[in-house]
Parts: structure tokens; sequence; C-alpha cells
């Protein structure tokens, strides 16, 4: 099953590459094996922790470097880019660094920018989105009723990273923040095959969710998504204190996973861009920095 997505930097459709093709088809395909499976099988696996830690482990070993030419040249992945240019392990290269000027930050303060090297949608409301996906519970999701009165009625993005992405996220605008909050889950896969079988996966999966006061913006909510492989979701900022747009809040060890921002009612116009391919049904895949909305006058 082919995935297309929107290149902001041409504007032309895109085929994604998955990674781990066989093993995706296989969980996630339509044949009566996968159907089996995906009734039996995966959801034991998802529920059970040691699955993706222990396959996090050995892409921690030394011997997991050696995946690393191949996978850059098979995803196109750009070593210019790197700040550092050797790696330990597979898991080394995965959560790299980059090189400050390879993502530019835009400094307009009016620009809320894109928290992570990803595929987004968006929705000025969530309600249109909570229609169209009938098995989204945004109370289930935020496990938090004040949360869910707040945001009901508000914006809502959501950003896909894929195992080739540089997978630190970041602060999407100069804020307040605290301290991030564990909502316990399984660890199922978020790469559209999964997404299209079962939706109420982002309402299922484990997650983090950190409140994001700020004065131009209003009260965002962050909250980063594990899945399949994922099990571990690294906050590295400084808890209640005051950060700036671009700023690092963490990174996601290896596998997909998925990033989602909530804002107030009335608070932000989202790229026209980013609002015509969502609404005709694409992500579009644009880098970190780069802006993802504007503050409503």
């Amino acid at each position: 099953m082919a995935s297309e997505y929107i290149d902001r930097k041409t504007g032309k459709r895109c085929i994604e590459k998955f990674y781990g093709q066989r093993a995706l088809s296989l969980f996630y395909g339509d044949g009566w094996w996968s159907r089996l499976f995906f009734l039996t099988v995966l959801p034991v696996l998802a529920h059970v922790p040691w699955f993706s830690y222990l396959y996090g482990y050995l892409q921690k070993r030394p011997r997991s470097a050696r995946k690393i030419a191949s996978f850059i040249q098979v995803y196109g992945v750009d070593k210019r880019e790197f700040l550092e240019a050797e790696f330990r392990s597979f898991n080394d290269f995965f959560i790299r660094k980059l090189k400050p000027e390879a993502r530019p930050v835009s400094q307009d303060p009016r620009v809320l920018v894109a928290p992570a090297d990803a595929r987004y949608l968006v929705y000025p409301r969530f309600e249109a989105f909570s229609i169209k996906e009938k098995t989204f519970s945004l109370r289930e999701f935020l496990q938090n009723i004040e949360l869910t009165h707040r945001y009901r009625e508000g914006s809502m993005v959501i950003a896909r990273l894929c195992p080739s992405d540089y997978h630190r996220f970041h602060f999407p605008c100069d804020a307040f923040v605290s301290k991030a909050k564990l909502i316990p889950g399984p660890l199922f896969s978020v790469n559209p095959m999964a997404l299209q079988k079962k939706l109420s996966i982002l309402v299922e999966n484990k997650r983090m969710v950190t409140e994001v006061h700020s004065e131009r913006f209003g009260m965002l909510l962050y909250l980063e998504i594990g899945a399949t492989c994922v099990g571990s979701i690294r906050q590295t900022y400084q808890p209640e204190t005051v950060v700036k747009k671009g700023e690092e809040k963490g990174y996601f060890e290896f596998g997909g996973s998925c990033i989602v921002l909530f804002l107030e009612k009335g608070k932000v116009r989202f790229d026209e861009d980013l609002l015509r391919n969502t609404q005709a049904g694409f992500e579009t895949r644009m880098n970190y920095g780069e802006s993802l909305a504007f503050k409503v006058p």
C-alpha cells in the first residue's frame, strides 16, 4: 500500500518509503493472515514493553552501526547536515543532532514554527477532525476533563515522523513550560498503514503531555506519542522555565513516532498550503523551524 505526501519545498507529490515494508505489510495488510495477526498477536506485542525495549537495546549495540551507510543511501538522508560524522550505533545515528544552519528557525514573532521534521496535517477546528474520525476521543486522549473542555473547539496539528527523519523535537514558540506528564499505553505503529487500520492507536499509545504557556499564542498542549520500537521518549528541556522558539525539547529513540499539538480557539491561522493539502487528504512534509501558523491579530 503506497502512501503519498506533498513535499513542501517542491510542491510535488511523493511516495513514502516505509522502513520495514515487509513487516508492515504482514502486520497491517489486507490478507487473511494479516487480519488474524492484527486481531491476535499484534495487541499482545503492543502491550508488552519488553519487545520495544529489546529492539531498542539491539539498535544501541556497536554491531548495529553497520546498517547506517545503507540506510542513508536508501532513504536519501543528507549527511552534510550532521553535527557529528561518526556514530557508535544505529540508535546514535537515529538521535543525531544537526548543524544549526541546517534548520533555520523563523524569527518572525508572529510565526508558530513546526516542532519537528515530519509529515503534517492541520485542523483549524478539532471538531472537524473528530467528526471525520469517529473513533478518536479527545477525553480519552488527554485523560483530563478540564483540558478536554479547553481544546475541544480549538485547533489541532498532527506531525508524523518516520524512521528516516531527524528525531529530535523542539518548541514552536517562546513560552513557559511545565513538566511533561506520562500517560501509559501500548506501542502500536503510527505508520499510515496502521492508522488507516485503526486510528484509535493515537488515543491508546503511550504518550507524554506538556503544557506550553505562550504570551503570544495562548496555552498550547504538546504531546509526544510512542510507537512500535519507540519505548523511550526522552525529554531534554528544563521544566518550569522559559524556553525560546526552536529550542530542543527532547527526542524519540529508534522507530517511527508522532507529535500532536492543540491550540486554543481563535489563536492562529495555519499556512494556506498546509490547509489545502490537509483538505485534499495529503500530509505535508516539512522541516522543524519552518512556518506552521500565524498569530491571529
